[in-house]
């Protein structure tokens, strides 16, 4: 998809979503906005390996669309993930990764939170936030 028209269904997408506003609880726009905010910052950090549907590259880089691997269970090393990467195989669907992924420390724990609200709430089964607290809380117990 390009630039502009990705720019564009994203702008139409928020003006519904600020009509729905008013009918929908607090909670729910702000899971939509961090939904919202999670998705650009996937445009920029993690797309070109993962891909815009999720489903990976080949046996380079791990799905993350009907992925065994973002679970609650294990959340918080997807968080660490996030931001200080992983370095050692990952199985994910019964398939070992070898590749390395690159952490990002620029991302704040806001910035996590909001990434990793849109990965769970697109791909993780998932309905809910993923708040600011949880995300510091995990990266305080990275290895």
């Amino acid at each position: 998809m390009n630039t502009s028209l990705s720019k564009v269904l994203v702008s139409l997408s928020f003006m519904g979503s600020l009509s729905l506003a008013s009918c929908q609880s607090e909670g729910e726009v702000k899971r939509q906005q961090y939904v919202a905010e999670g998705f650009e910052l996937y445009k920029s950090s993690c797309m070109n390996c993962h891909q815009a549907n999720g489903e990976g590259m080949a046996k380079l880089y791990p799905p993350l669309a009907k992925s065994d691997f973002l679970t609650e269970k294990n959340k918080a090393l997807v968080i660490c993930g996030i931001r200080h990467g992983f370095d050692k195989p990952l199985t994910v669907n019964g398939q070992v990764y070898h590749q390395t992924m690159p952490g990002n420390s620029a991302l704040k724990a806001l910035d996590i939170a909001v990434l990793t609200t849109f990965l769970y709430n697109e791909w993780g089964k998932e309905k809910k936030i993923t708040e600011v607290q949880e995300v510091e809380k995990a990266l305080a117990t990275c290895p």
